[in-house]
């Protein structure tokens, strides 16, 4: 798939797949769902403040009548039960509304009920980007802040997982830092050579990693070709790993408010797609978020749940 039509597209044709909004009192994601659901991509359980989701409903002409809604005024609580409707299989995926993002992700990890898998959580945003011919993978722009080799490599098996969820077989990765030559002072560029290493003698599967390399040359084949750097993901890479929190969120929204893109994200390593979206965040994200999301519950290889891997 090369656009979030596509996407959309093949979300149509599986089983209606339905979201746990947590704290839905928000009237852009009550906007959102209203959308999925009218198009057939996602239903939706509505957890939150009856009495404040109720006037919001009627104010952008949603029929609260078609959604189940569990009325539970405390922001905590309400995430709680969203996230064990997930977890309880009542919901296949969840969506942060109205609350807090540390509240939010603290029921998503609570020990109990949560949507822990042993493994790390991370970000994995795609855009779509009108002078590229397919979709472009980014992680992490949002949860993990400078992750050490062993994180980097649940970060970059979180994409490949969501590539693979949007059609791809054998994405190529580019381990994306400011230099394409392995240097002593650089951990980015260690980590990198140690990953490319790992991918080739078989213990990172299902994808194509090379690094060090620079963005340039893991995105243009013309850089690649000017500097004389060769091999299967230089200028052809469709997911980049950026090496901390900082250099990804800067390119994240680089490209968000510089390119007339169109981009949606999720959070994974959890044994359901989350969907944490910013306020600042399009209606169009939102709508490209839930249609990932949907696209990834329903792929068959996703994460196992914790309880499931102690057994």
């Amino acid at each position: 798939m090369k656009s979030f039509k596509e996407i959309i597209h093949q979300t149509k044709k599986q089983p209606l797949q339905k979201i746990a909004v947590a704290v839905a009192q928000d009237v852009q994601v009550l906007e959102a769902v209203m959308d999925a659901k009218a198009q057939g991509i996602a239903d939706a359980i509505l957890v939150g403040d009856f009495e404040q989701i109720q006037p919001l409903a009627l104010q952008i002409g949603l029929d609260i009548g078609q959604f189940e809604v569990f009325h539970e005024p405390d922001k905590q609580k309400a995430a709680l039960k969203a996230v064990e409707l997930v977890s309880t299989r009542k919901a296949d995926m969840v969506m942060k509304g109205l609350v807090e993002t540390a509240t939010f992700l603290k029921a998503v990890l609570d020990k109990e009920i949560g949507l822990r898998t042993g493994k790390r959580m991370s970000h994995v945003a795609v855009f779509e980007i009108p002078t590229f011919n397919k979709l472009l993978f980014i992680t992490d722009a949002a949860f993990n802040m400078y992750p050490d080799l062993n994180a980097k490599i649940d970060i970059l098996r979180n994409a490949v997982r969501v590539a693979h969820a949007v059609g791809l077989d054998t994405p190529r990765v580019a381990l994306v830092c400011a230099v394409e030559v392995v240097n002593l002072d650089s951990p980015a560029t260690m980590d990198a050579a140690i990953l490319s290493k790992m991918n080739e003698r078989g213990q990172i599967t299902g994808c194509i990693v090379d690094g060090p390399l620079g963005l340039d040359i893991a995105i243009s084949e013309e850089a690649a070709t000017h500097k004389n750097v060769g091999g299967p993901v230089a200028g052809k890479a469709d997911i980049v790993v950026l090496p901390n929190f900082e250099a990804g969120n800067v390119m994240y929204k680089t490209l968000t408010y510089t390119t007339v893109s169109q981009n949606g994200g999720i959070l994974v390593g959890t044994s359901a797609p989350v969907i944490l979206t910013s306020r600042a965040d399009s209606h169009e994200a939102k709508m490209n978020s839930i249609a990932l999301a949907c696209l990834v519950a329903h792929n068959k290889n996703y994460e196992i749940p914790m309880e499931m891997v102690a057994k």
